[in-house]
């Protein structure tokens, strides 16, 4: 049986913080034996340029406790991610010293991740992704920690531990496996390929202050008040989702995960220590607009129900009063399908793949996902 161990944080106070992490990742067993001595990556979620307020990146009080955990420990401790965008030195830079890194960096005497090298990888443990390329640093390192946000997600309905392993991917070469991927249950074999490659030895969720709606940028901050930790990071989305009502058969993730018997996502297959579950009381996150939701399947003939769901689909839309005509849409975008020549984004929805890579990348929350007008008369 797995075990994910719950604690009650507050705040981003540095001693709250401190303690409330030690505390949970202590109550793991075995867990530090594996960790001592080991040069170790902590995969953080750098979506992209934001300050730790806005609850789209791992905030960096609860790195910085990680890192100090795992120094008293003896490890040698890097932070890294591929976000968004290009996956340069400078990109990297700005990104730091936004999301507050830099700054654990400098408290700590911890490295970041300047390698933007990149290693082509066989994955023997892969259904779809036998080869992949990865950032160069997940192979020098012994062990890597997945450090998730607590988040809903446009295209994917929730992002955690196993989402957040997608930072792997270097840079653009993202937008290339969401072009192939273009569906949600194709997309979630590659992510779950992904995670059972990196197999992170320990994976924690900054549920702190987390974000409804429509994730994994553009949502509504939503303070929950929890760290959380497992060696499994499917058990440890099972619990997390559970906690902000996301049922584990909505994530297309543990769908996967179910079907290839990696993990059956039954709550009452995990042994939960520290806070009891039962006494958490949070009210059900807002889903994104951009769920996917099927009402004709099997009712129709199947080329019917593609032609009917292509049309009803939620799609992105353009806030042309607040765009500032920055063009990270257009270079997001896997489909190419975004034209910026009339110095306004233009997107041409006949080719859209619904990856929602514009929303969830714009700097200016510029985008929005419209739902069709019966979407929101069946599911108002």
């Amino acid at each position: 049986m797995q075990s994910v161990s719950i604690e009650r944080c507050g705040s981003y106070n540095e001693t709250e913080v401190d303690l409330s992490l030690s505390k949970c990742i202590d109550q793991i067993q075995g867990v530090k034996e594996k960790l001592q001595n080991k040069k170790v990556l902590l995969k953080v979620n750098l979506l992209m340029k934001k300050n730790p307020e806005d609850a789209v990146t791992t905030h960096p009080a609860v790195v910085e406790a990680m890192v100090k955990y795992l120094q008293r420990l003896n490890c040698d401790v890097y932070i890294g991610d591929s976000p968004g965008g290009p996956f340069t030195e400078r990109a990297l830079k700005s990104i730091y010293n936004a999301s507050g890194m830099t700054k654990v960096a400098e408290n700590t005497g911890c490295k970041l991740n300047f390698d933007t090298n990149s290693a082509h990888v066989q994955n023997e443990k892969a259904k779809m992704l036998k080869q992949m390329d990865v950032i160069d640093i997940i192979t020098k390192v012994d062990c890597i920690i997945s450090m998730a946000k607590l988040k809903t997600h446009g295209m994917m309905t929730y992002t955690g531990a196993v989402k957040n392993l997608f930072g792997v991917i270097p840079g653009l070469i993202k937008a290339d496996y969401h072009l192939k991927m273009n569906n949600t249950i194709n997309f979630a074999e590659h992510l779950v390929d992904i995670c059972e490659y990196v197999s992170p030895v320990l994976s924690i969720i900054d549920g702190i202050e987390g974000m409804e709606g429509d994730g994994p940028s553009a949502g509504i901050k939503r303070h929950v008040g929890l760290l959380m930790a497992s060696e499994n990071p499917y058990a440890l989305d099972t619990v997390a989702s559970n906690i902000i009502g996301i049922k584990a058969n909505m994530i297309p993730t543990m769908i996967v995960a179910k079907e290839r018997g990696i993990f059956s996502g039954d709550l009452n297959e995990i042994h939960i220590v520290g806070t009891d579950i039962k006494t958490i009381n949070i009210p059900p996150f807002i889903l994104p607009k951009s769920m996917n939701i099927n009402f004709v399947g099997g009712m129709v003939p199947k080329f019917v129900e593609n032609i009917l769901m292509n049309r009803l689909r939620p799609k992105p839309v353009f806030d042309y009063n607040i765009c500032v005509s920055c063009g990270d849409c257009s270079r997001s975008c896997p489909a190419k399908v975004i034209d910026m020549k009339s110095g306004k984004p233009v997107i041409d929805l006949d080719k859209c793949i619904r990856c929602f890579c514009c929303h969830e990348l714009c700097p200016k929350k510029a985008v929005d996902i419209k739902q069709h007008w019966i979407y929101e008369k069946v599911f108002k």
